[in-house]
């Protein structure tokens, strides 16, 4: 029997996500409109069962996303997440999504959790940040897979170049992609995108009091936001397209602040040094 997939509505997660939030502002010292998560929330399964104010992406649109399941071991439910391809054998993600058991990774679908393949991969092959969560920004993560062979709907995206590491890209257009919360207080069922533009650390600091310089941020245009389970999902620059974010933090209800991503450029030789990956 096909298995079925319950979303909860935000208001039964709250609890949830307020404690995960805190534990998370403790370790970072982030302010409290700040929210790293909004991030992950949870789903049920076996049973019944956005990118705020983006639009449904279409097939292909976005080859290098994948959904996360993170899951713990003897427990029905899921944490719900997003990863970006960066090689056959490797996903960038946000550290505070590799914290379970296990995760089921679904590659190629609008649909995250029926994609045209998907893969589990235990703990044992997550690499977090170092520095992560001891302090502040750091939010970035690698999840070990078995080997993908790229298709029309399962492909990786660039990194920046070596040379780019010192690049801002503030005032860049890039496009995010997440299957997050939207306005009805549901996760979307279908992949949402949002193009949005990146601005300085200094604007971004006039909505949250401080970032991390590891941080970036994008400008809150026509209530376009990242919001719960987009976290870990990419943003990617419209022109040569890279990867250049990693879906990181929001203001805390989706709508009144920038979106916050862990700045890819500012992790390349960590990215080299574990994965072998570099442009």
């Amino acid at each position: 029997m096909k298995k079925r997939y319950h979303f909860q509505s935000f208001s039964t997660m709250k609890l949830f996500l307020l404690t995960l939030f805190v534990a998370l502002a403790l370790a970072t010292g982030s302010p409290a409109r700040l929210n790293r998560t909004s991030l992950l929330p949870q789903v049920t399964l076996s049973q019944d069962g956005r990118i705020v104010n983006g639009y449904p992406a279409a097939e292909g649109q976005a080859p290098y996303i994948v959904g996360l399941l993170l899951r713990w071991d003897g427990s029905n439910s899921a944490a719900v997440g997003a990863g970006t391809i960066i090689g056959n054998t490797w996903v960038l993600t946000a550290a505070h999504c590799l914290t379970t058991d296990y995760v089921e990774i679904n590659y190629g679908s609008l649909n995250a959790w029926n994609g045209a393949l998907k893969e589990t991969v235990r703990s044992d092959q997550f690499i977090s940040h170092p520095d992560w969560p001891a302090q502040s920004g750091h939010d970035i993560g690698l999840i070990r897979t078995p080997f993908v062979t790229y298709t029309s709907l399962i492909n990786k995206v660039a990194l920046p170049s070596l040379s780019e590491q010192s690049d801002r890209f503030v005032d860049t257009w890039c496009t995010a992609c997440g299957w997050g919360g939207m306005d009805d207080g549901n996760l979307a069922s279908v992949l949402q995108c949002m193009e949005v533009q990146v601005i300085s650390n200094s604007e971004c600091e006039q909505s949250y009091g401080s970032v991390a310089a590891t941080d970036m941020c994008t400008r809150l245009t026509d209530g376009k936001s990242g919001c719960g389970g987009d976290s870990g999902g990419p943003l990617v620059t419209q022109d040569n397209p890279r990867l250049v974010g990693v879906i990181a933090f929001g203001s805390g209800d989706c709508h009144s602040g920038p979106s916050g991503y862990t700045r890819v450029s500012d992790y390349l030789v960590w990215i080299q040094s574990n994965t072998g990956i570099s442009y």
